[in-house]
């Protein structure tokens, strides 16, 4: 794959939606600026891969292994992901950082093999139990936002998604904005650890019988460990089951697991997880029982 194939009208369409305007000129400057850092690591690119924030590129590396190049429009996105990777060093359930040029948004990640993501498996309760404990067991190596930032910035962004989508005929504004008071009024009480505060099942993959499963692309921040529990408990309810099965699963495997603030986020957070599917006009059995439990 060449530099000037790395990006197309899908993912310049997903950036300029997440990012506004400023994504245009990064797009049209990202096949240089791949050509010059994949230059200065002995990269050779493999595939690119979409992603929310960027755009991630496979590549070997000088050794014939595998690694990941991450770019994004957003400085501040790249330098909180990657201080909170090297924060997560000493973790093998986290993505380890190889290298990183903050002046061009530019992460260099170790490759994962076989890097198959547990969406739409069967979850190993136990190591994601492993995970959370990991994360939630560090001291930061440096400032991070608060949840509650965080949280503000997806539902706003979300409404915007709601009111231009299909998901509009199925979820209300009204109840958009519940979910938003509920979490919000988590999001500024309870305990407070640094979070990954992404972890649904396309964020954390298989790296082999040695390793397990390991986590990728943190939205970190500061805030209740309770959240990072939250898209594992959608999980049973996608086979027909409830958000206490989730818990049950998953609460041997966590340490201090608090199963009402899960719960509770469970319900702020419903309005989001039925979102994604509602906006592609998917409504399910899964999406009305989400929004029920948004209710």
């Amino acid at each position: 794959m060449r530099p000037d194939e790395v990006i197309d009208d899908d993912t310049r369409a997903r950036l300029l939606d997440r990012f506004g305007p400023i994504a245009g000129p990064w797009c049209d400057e990202l096949p240089a600026l791949v050509e010059r850092l994949t230059a200065a690591w002995g990269l050779e690119i493999r595939e690119a891969r979409p992603g929310n924030t960027g755009r991630t590129l496979l590549c070997t590396g000088p050794g014939g292994d595998l690694q990941v190049l991450k770019l994004t429009p957003d400085k501040e996105v790249a330098q909180s992901e990657a201080t909170a990777l090297q924060t997560w060093a000493g973790c093998p359930r986290v993505v380890n950082v190889l290298d990183v040029d903050f002046e061009a948004h530019a992460i260099l990640l170790e490759g994962l093999v076989p890097g198959t993501q547990l969406t739409g498996r069967d979850v190993p309760w136990a190591e994601i139990g492993d995970l959370i404990n990991q994360l939630h067991s560090v001291e930061p190596l440096g400032p991070f936002g608060k949840l509650a930032d965080g949280i503000d910035f997806i539902f706003k962004l979300s409404e915007r998604r709601r009111a231009e989508s299909a998901a509009a005929q199925y979820l209300t504004a009204e109840l958009l904005d519940k979910g938003r008071e509920r979490a919000m009024e988590l999001a500024t009480s309870g305990p407070v650890a640094l979070l990954h505060g992404d972890l649904h099942p396309a964020n954390v993959l298989d790296a082999g019988p040695g390793r397990g499963v390991v986590a990728i692309d943190p939205r970190a921040g500061f805030g209740d460990p309770a959240l990072d529990a939250v898209d594992w408990m959608f999980v049973p309810m996608r086979a027909g089951g409830t958000v206490e099965d989730g818990i049950k699963a998953l609460a041997p495997h966590v340490a201090d697991f608090d199963a009402e603030r899960v719960r509770a986020w469970c319900v702020a957070m419903a309005p989001l997880v039925a979102l994604s599917p509602l906006r592609r006009g998917e409504r399910t059995p899964f999406t009305d029982a989400v929004l029920e439990l948004a209710r």
